[in-house]
């Protein structure tokens, strides 16, 4: 936990972001120049019920935030009342169902990362319904998204019992309005407010939201079995008549929540990728590369997703194009998990201690593969060990697949947009590893910028909250404010040969859970 104040306004002000993702929870407080005043985290709980799934208490996250936020605002010797404003973002698609009289959950949510719905999505698209999904959603059919999570939860969530009444059926009370819906942005922003909305770029990821007209679909709604009256409101990502107040009750003062975005359109905001053609690569638990192809919603022919980038008030709706990749930061945490490396801060030391895999490829397919892919089924794989491999090997592959599903995704992104990158913005955890910078940049041969403010998921809510409420004036501040902290050019040498090899243990890690007993 860090802070020092300073008043780069003038007028004591700052403003705040709640970062809630897949591993934890950050409050971060920022300056006029989107400079770091206070940084607070808690990490909170991962369960594994069964095989491929993935939950997380939804109130130990609430508590997580207000913590968080206490403490940050402790650090800096600040008090509530001296932000102007509260942004949101999140780990998108993660659902849950809570009840509309009591804030108590229905059941845990239902992590991105969990596979339990695959079995439904393959019959979406038996149905021959994948298309029609993919027009008016931008998404791919798959267990990721919130639709067929939300579903699984209204058919096997637990009856719940309201005030003074009986268990009932939880499609039920969601019908009646007694039952809400939201992903975590919305759950927070209810826990903070009292108000019921999400914002565009998290409803985009729901595969119930209409990307094109803007709005909850109907036909969607009835695939899934979706009450409309669970539904939270959609707002503008920036949104001038704010989504409400916090109560300061709970929170200490009455502060404007005024943003909010999913994880990844928040680092692209962070990164002031707001004009057609920037594009930014978030690499965290996952790895994201969003290119902003502006108020046109463009169609992918190569497995991307068609997703909304950000809304401001009065304004059209904002677009990118969108490459998944579901495992970044995970494969290093598993190879802590295994022994391999007792800090992920070794990885670096280890990879560079030999001068290639010795043939050795990793796929880091544990929860599947996402963009291009779209193999639900896929499983994490090693190929070509030998006896004289070592974790060093292991290691440097590990780091290797990580560039190598970014350029999955790249390549794609350029097919469909019909452009080629000419420099890569990218932030989150794991580029704090010069030498997996230094390797994206090779596997790619672009180069790559690193932001002094590498936290810009953070960053990005809290723009959007802080334009909102006109405690920034305008993007192009905003832009300036963006500062290069360390920038990485490609060596020259082609990867080409030993990426087509890795894509040959990508088709070996295929389809694999089919043979599962």
């Amino acid at each position: 936990m860090t802070g020092i104040a300073t008043d780069t306004g003038g007028d004591g002000t700052y403003v705040g972001a709640v970062d809630q993702g897949t591993t934890g929870t950050r409050f971060m407080i920022f300056d006029r120049e989107g400079q770091v005043v206070a940084n607070a985290y808690e990490r909170h709980e991962q369960y594994y019920p069964e095989p491929g799934w993935v939950e997380h208490d939804p109130v130990e996250i609430w508590e997580n935030t207000r913590a968080t936020a206490r403490d940050a605002l402790a650090s800096a010797d600040l008090t509530p009342d001296q932000l102007a404003a509260v942004g949101v973002t999140n780990q998108r698609e993660t659902t849950l169902l809570w009840d509309a009289t009591t804030g108590e959950p229905v059941h845990r949510a239902i992590v991105w990362q969990d596979r339990r719905t695959t079995d439904r999505v393959e019959e979406l698209e038996a149905a021959g319904r994948a298309e029609a999904i993919r027009a008016k959603t931008g998404l791919e059919p798959d267990p990721y998204f919130s639709a067929t999570k939300l579903e699984w939860l209204l058919e096997n969530a637990d009856p719940v019992e309201l005030e003074r009444t009986p268990p009932a059926d939880v499609r039920d009370r969601a019908a009646a309005g007694e039952v809400l819906f939201g992903t975590i942005d919305a759950w927070l922003v209810w826990k903070l407010t009292g108000a019921h909305v999400t914002d565009v770029t998290n409803a985009s990821r729901t595969m119930l939201f209409d990307i094109h007209a803007g709005e909850w679909d109907d036909d969607l709604l009835a695939e899934f079995g979706v009450p409309r009256a669970c539904l939270p409101e959609v707002r503008p990502s920036s949104d001038d008549d704010y989504y409400g107040h916090t109560d300061p009750e709970r929170f200490g003062a009455a502060v404007p929540v005024a943003g909010a975005l999913g994880d990844q359109q928040a680092a692209l905001f962070g990164q002031t990728c707001f004009e057609p053609g920037d594009a930014k690569n978030t690499y965290g638990t996952g790895s994201f590369v969003l290119l902003n192809t502006g108020p046109e919603a463009v169609e992918s022919d190569h497995g991307l997703l068609t997703t909304v980038a950000f809304q401001r008030s009065g304004e059209p709706l904002q677009y990118a194009l969108e490459g998944s990749v579901f495992v970044t930061g995970a494969a290093i945490e598993w190879l802590q998990d295994v022994g391999l490396v007792e800090d992920p801060g070794e990885t670096a030391a280890l990879a560079r201690s030999v001068d290639s895999t010795e043939g050795v490829y990793f796929v880091p397919a544990f929860a599947g593969l996402g963009a291009p892919h779209w193999d639900g089924r896929a499983r994490g794989t090693m190929v070509g060990l030998t006896r004289g491999t070592r974790r060093e090997h292991i290691v440097r592959a590990a780091l290797e697949s990580v560039a190598f599903r970014t350029r999955d995704v790249t390549a794609a992104m350029e097919a469909d947009a019909g452009l080629t990158l000419n420099g890569l913005r990218v932030d989150g955890g794991a580029v704090k590893n010069n030498f997996l910078c230094q390797l994206q940049a090779d596997v790619l041969d672009t180069p790559l910028a690193r932001p002094v403010v590498d936290e810009t998921t953070a960053l990005g809510a809290a723009y959007a909250a802080g334009l909102a409420v006109g405690y920034w004036e305008s993007t192009a501040e905003l832009r300036a404010n963006w500062q290069v902290d360390a920038e990485f050019d490609p060596d020259g040498d082609s990867w080409d040969a030993r990426y087509e090899r890795w894509q040959a243990a990508v088709e070996r890690s295929r389809d694999w859970a089919d043979d599962e007993a």
